[in-house]
């Protein structure tokens, strides 16, 4: 079995010279960040991810979390794992100081992020989704609420949940049915069932604080009628000890195709008397709130990708340079060697690669956009609008295609368990359902974020008029003119795309969304091209300077490869997304 290594040398380069760091530490409120520090963070996040978490994930594969009278158990050695991942202070890395947290950039704590889900996906759901809960009662809450839960929840003592779908109410948010009734003393009593809750019971931490969406009686119908509530498994009294056990349970555990350490639980509210509640901002507009929870989590859910196809990717070429078999074509020498000489061997390994760097790039740039809109750049902002639902679906539709394309490196062995491969093939099938699935991401990217923003399309030509001029740039450089040639028609073709959008959005809805998550995929290939293009420009220049790193030739076969292999898509995606609809809705469902 091969181990976890984090690729420290890929991400401080993408870090550096494409997120732009420098600016980053230089940002209101990151002046004590700096280079050398983000390195420091960054070495200690490997030891911890190759030394603690993935050692685990194996039994967390094996033996998943279990639920007797309500009670979870989780796997062997995670609880030990999240008491030192607290006590080390991963868990409060990104959070304010005012709560306990250190305050740190978007993009360092994004690329730290890295590492947890390559090491142990299912583990790192729970900080994940704790730092989601964080943000949303930040952001939302009252101050009250805030100094009573965040300085333990950014310490990592208590974790955080989101409670959103139900049996009959799956993306359909508006359908919910768990009520709220309101007390004199101005709590709320919660009742209802939630299902799909992502380590919504456990033993790892002392308390667990559910957001929970729930209607009130006399709340209007649909999303305007949904308030969102603060519902602890623990009542917590005012000098902050632990008080009585509130009236939630979990029901049962799901049993699910991977990600078995990571307990996803039936969790049932007010069985007896109902479960105490606080509100969350005001009354009815609980949707709101949560999206500030799940624009957080679709960012890191688009980095799971990231992360399982790293891991996957590692597992094979461990496997590619241990394996020997078969004659290598071409070779006259007679003498065995390992798989990873053969051809296509070659070529399964550089799909996983050169496409895990473009998404890598793509993440770690989208982090930085997050740093700068905080600090007020408006055009950081839209770009981060943008570039949201296309890190989460691109990146997780990725994830679970590379690692496949890892598993097949294996060949026959792969199919069984024994090898470790299909956990990663396993636990990557989730995220692209995690947090609205591929469709809902793409449907958000044609409509809010293109044919009803404030000017239509505007953000995405503005992107288009960088990606052109890089293109550009390459075009005049020869050795990188072929990158640049490719990026150049992937551009075209994407604007050719979004043309057609805008032009047909009005009077044909259905026709664009029959289409948008091929749309959604060119604007990945497209993104995730654009950058691996300025990588390569940053690698050229560097060679061309003396510099004998072998880490920038390297870098140059990746780019070359992703321009020459998938930048081509992007015209059939092209092609897909303005002259595919009548085939996609020309079969009568009484046909099917």
């Amino acid at each position: 079995m091969s181990n976890y290594i984090a690729p420290l040398r890929d991400m401080q380069f993408v870090l550096k010279d494409i997120a732009g760091l420098e600016e980053i530490c230089a940002l209101p409120g990151n002046e004590e960040c700096s280079v050398d520090l983000v390195e420091s963070i960054l070495d200690e996040a490997a030891k911890f991810a190759s030394g603690v978490l993935d050692p685990i994930n194996r039994n967390g594969d094996n033996q998943g979390a279990v639920v007797k009278d309500g009670v979870v158990t989780t796997s062997p050695g995670f609880k030990d794992a999240y008491q030192l991942f607290c006590e080390t202070g991963w868990n409060a890395m990104p959070f304010a100081p005012e709560f306990g947290g250190q305050g740190l950039p978007a993009a360092v704590t994004l690329a730290v992020n890295e590492m947890w889900k390559s090491a142990n996906m299912a583990f790192a759901l729970c900080p994940m989704l704790t730092g989601g809960a964080i943000e949303a009662i930040a952001h939302h809450a009252s101050d009250e609420l805030k100094q009573k839960y965040l300085p333990k929840m950014v310490e990592g003592t208590w974790t955080g949940t989101m409670n959103l779908t139900e049996p009959n109410a799956g993306s359909d948010l508006a359908a919910i049915s768990t009520k709220a009734r309101k007390l004199d003393d101005g709590t709320y009593l919660v009742t209802g069932t939630k299902i799909f809750i992502t380590w919504g019971e456990h033993d790892v931490a002392e308390n667990i604080i559910h957001l929970v969406l729930a209607r009130l009686p006399d709340a209007p119908p649909g999303l305007k009628g949904i308030s969102l509530f603060l519902v602890p498994k623990f009542l917590v009294n005012d000098d902050g000890s632990l008080g009585a056990r509130n009236d939630l349970i979990c029901a049962s555990l799901e049993h699910k195709l991977g990600i078995h350490g990571s307990p996803t639980a039936v969790m049932s509210y007010g069985d007896t008397e109902g479960a105490v509640g606080y509100l969350i901002g005001e009354e009815n507009k609980g949707v709101g709130y949560m999206f500030t929870m799940m624009n957080h989590a679709r960012v890191n859910v688009g980095l799971e990708g990231v992360g399982i196809a790293e891991r996957a990717y590692q597992h094979a070429l461990w496997y590619a340079k241990e394996r020997i078999q078969g004659a290598i074509i071409g070779d006259k020498s007679g003498e065995k060697k390992p798989i990873l000489h053969h051809p296509d061997v070659r070529r399964l390994l550089m799909e996983c690669k050169a496409r895990t760097e473009a998404m890598r790039t793509l993440a770690y740039y989208a982090a930085a956009q997050i740093d700068k809109a905080h600090a007020g750049d408006a055009a950081a902002q839209a770009r981060i609008d943008l570039l949201t639902p296309v890190v989460k679906g691109w990146s997780t539709e990725q994830g679970v295609e590379l690692s496949s394309t890892a598993l097949q490196v294996f060949g026959g062995v792969g199919f069984v368990e024994e090898t470790g491969a299909a956990q990663y093939y396993r636990d990557s099938r989730i995220t692209t359902i995690y947090e609205g699935t591929t469709a809902i991401q793409a449907n958000d990217l044609v409509g809010r974020k293109l044919a009803r923003e404030k000017v239509p399309g505007a953000g995405m030509k503005a992107m288009l008029a960088e990606i052109n001029a890089t293109a550009d740039e390459l075009a005049a450089n020869g050795e990188l003119a072929g990158i640049g040639a490719n990026l150049k028609a992937a551009a075209a073709a994407l604007n050719s795309a979004t043309d057609w959008i805008l032009a047909t959005y009005a009077e044909q809805p259905q026709a664009v969304h029959a289409g948008s998550v091929p749309f959604l995929k060119l604007t990945g290939i497209v993104t995730g091209g654009w950058l691996m293009a300025k990588s390569a420009g940053v690698a050229a220049a560097r060679i061309a300077a003396g510099d004998a790193d072998p880490f920038y030739r390297a870098k140059l076969a990746t780019a070359d490869y992703f321009a020459a292999h998938q930048l081509p898509f992007a015209a059939a995606y092209a092609a897909e997304v303005m002259g595919g609809a009548a085939s996609a809705l020309g079969l009568a469902e009484d046909l099917f």
